[in-house]
């Protein structure tokens, strides 16, 4: 039961994944499409996505498991921090990829794979951890990392053609240059609807206001098509490259479907928590990363590549891993 559970939720995922790569291989559509498709989905479908995801959610159902909501930030936020740090202090990549490396190993696919998933394993309560996964990946490292991506795509252009290449890195202009392009760009992430939509919602939830139903249904139609375009679109990636495995690309699928979830593992158990909290927090984070990953950095035209054979393999190799983690905390 446990095995048609975990493939129930993730072969459909894998499956999109080779549709993708056999309509590439058959030129039904070549790589050129794929940014296209790209545009759709982070304009369009995963705004409507989130904000119909984040506007059903009640503020009874935010503020049932204090514990489960300090967990899910601690391990969503906290590893997102810990693997940025990691790249850009001691591996020193740029910006852009410590960017998207951390997004990768700390943010789990909640809103695409969570209900299916939970579901099938907690019914009605997998709604709580659903919600509030969502919630916190939607509202604090999607926005960071859209922001640092935009930072990292224009740093080289900064130094280059500002007086930040004459002047030195500390002097007055150097420093003003980086207020005004950080103002500018913390603008543009605002604008951005994957950002402002979930903010919105979420301010909805707050202030008790109830959205008709009837709306949300009609949002929720393009919605539900954000994930398997997005993946699809990753097949198209991976077909016109190669899937690149490197140890930086194993490093951070093993932080995202192994390390992760088996910390949260261990401090609930060390702190003295049980079920149904532990398995909830933990299975939440055992999900495999999100294909927007792949999204942004298409939209960015960073490591393209290295981002769609992240999400590839981290769910190719969840099969496994969730299938360890549903063991151990059943």
């Amino acid at each position: 039961m446990l095995l048609d559970t975990i493939l129930s939720a993730l072969l459909p995922m894998v499956v999109t994944f080779l549709l993708g790569f056999v309509a590439a291989w058959r030129h039904d559509f070549g790589s050129k499409d794929a940014p296209t498709l790209n545009r759709m989905v982070l304009l369009y479908a995963v705004p409507l996505a989130l904000f119909a995801g984040t506007v059903t959610t009640s503020r009874a159902a935010l503020g049932q498991d204090i514990p489960l909501v300090i967990a899910l930030c601690l391990a969503i936020i906290g590893f997102y921090g810990v693997v940025f740090l990691l790249c850009r202090l001691v591996f020193r990549m740029q910006l852009s990829n410590c960017a998207l490396a951390a997004l990768t190993a700390s943010a789990p696919a909640v809103p695409f794979v969570g209900p299916a998933v939970l579901g099938d394993l907690f019914g009605g309560l997998s709604a709580i951890p659903v919600a509030i996964g969502s919630l916190v990946i939607n509202l604090t490292v999607v926005p960071v990392t859209i922001l640092l991506l935009a930072l990292g795509s224009t740093a080289k252009d900064q130094q280059e053609n500002t007086p930040i290449a004459q002047d030195g890195p500390h002097s007055p202009s150097s420093a003003k240059s980086y207020a005004s392009v950080f103002a500018a760009k913390l603008v543009e992430t605002a604008k951005e609807p994957m950002v402002w939509a979930p903010i919105l919602a979420f301010i909805i939830v707050l202030c008790g206001f109830h959205i008709p139903q009837l709306i949300v249904h009609a949002f929720s139609l393009l919605g539900q098509a954000s994930g398997g375009v997005a993946l699809f679109a990753c097949g198209i990636v991976l077909a016109s490259g190669k899937i690149k495995v490197n140890r930086y690309i194993l490093l951070f699928v093993f932080l995202k479907n192994i390390m992760q979830p088996a910390l949260v593992l261990g401090g609930l158990r060390w702190i003295g928590y049980g079920n149904p909290i532990v398995s909830e927090a933990v299975l939440t984070t055992a999900i495999p990363t999100m294909p927007i990953v792949i999204m942004l950095a298409l939209q960015y035209r960073t490591a393209e590549a290295e981002a769609a054979s992240a999400v590839f393999l981290s769910v190719m190799s969840s099969i496994v891993t969730m299938g360890v983690f549903i063991a151990v905390t059943h």
